[in-house]
């Protein structure tokens, strides 16, 4: 189950069907699409349906947490954000992406703050990594403001549109939020 999570100016809650339509228009953004590897662009009618019932099932099974990016004041969709569990490692992956109408404004830091709480407190997680393309300088300033810390560069690691893409990876442990506290 994918609980609600609250920051001060965000709230994170499970994806439901009705935001079929935000996802599909804010991922399918040829900006946004391009600096992720699994979303595609164009981003395919029903796709975006079928991802988010596929976040439920797999919440089910502690697999993946995935998180609609809320903003309270007024209700809007921003993005989402999620864990990919590794159970047999006690990790996760944390991945996100925002509309780019939402970029520069903090809301990913300060969704990301809440999720690794999340990860680490009420999954019991010993660590969480996060990925980035070399050419989406942005999410890894996220990372370090959130305190992960850069473990390596990967050169032409994965291949996006054709072209072979350098990412870094950042991570934490728990210890490393005790140690910080």
């Amino acid at each position: 189950m994918i609980p609600v999570l609250e920051t001060e100016r965000l709230r994170l809650r499970p994806l439901e069907p009705s935001d079929a339509d935000v996802v599909q228009t804010l991922a399918g953004s040829k900006e946004v699409a391009s600096t992720t590897l699994s979303i595609p662009h164009p981003y395919p009618d029903g796709a975006a349906e079928a991802w988010i019932g596929s976040t439920h099932q797999s919440a089910a099974i502690g697999e993946h947490y995935a998180f609609a990016i809320m903003r309270k004041d007024d209700g809007a969709l921003l993005g989402c954000i999620g864990l990919g569990v590794t159970k047999p490692h006690n990790r996760a992956e944390l991945g996100y992406w925002l509309g780019v109408q939402y970029w520069g404004q903090g809301y990913v830091t300060e969704a990301a703050r809440r999720i690794l709480t999340f990860g680490f407190t009420e999954l019991s997680l010993n660590k969480i990594v996060a990925i980035a393309m070399t050419k989406n300088p942005a999410s890894a300033s996220v990372m370090r403001k959130i305190g992960m810390k850069h473990e390596g560069t990967f050169h032409q690691h994965i291949m996006k549109w054709g072209v072979y893409e350098d990412v870094v990876y950042y991570g934490m442990v728990k210890a490393d939020i005790v140690e910080t506290t």
